[in-house]
């Protein structure tokens, strides 16, 4: 499985806390819709998201478009775990780093 960027596990960070479409992610992340809707894509075509379009008539019935939803795949679920323990080391390396100032 090939390493996640930061932004794209932030992006799979978000969808596991609940934040299922964009403007959810983006919210979550502050990552700006030019970073998360390329990422939807590539995180969708390699497996580790799925998508759904909200139903047209629900949408329309709360005045907006319809939204597509994306989920976790299980493939995504482990490359989030694999991301948050680089991210954990990552951490301790500039916790290691400031307490030496």
């Amino acid at each position: 499985m090939p390493t996640l960027s930061y932004s794209a596990a932030l992006v799979l960070q978000a969808l596991d806390q609940g934040h299922r479409y964009g403007f959810q992610v983006m919210g979550a992340t502050e990552l700006p819709s030019g970073t998360v809707y390329p990422l939807f894509r590539r995180l969708e075509a390699g497996g580790l998201v799925r998508s759904t379009w909200e139903d047209e008539e629900e949408a329309h019935g709360h005045g907006r478009p319809p939204r597509r939803y994306y989920v976790l795949t299980p493939e995504g679920a482990s490359a989030l775990e694999e991301a948050r323990a680089r991210i954990r080391d990552q951490a301790r390396l500039f916790g290691a780093e400031s307490r030496r100032g």
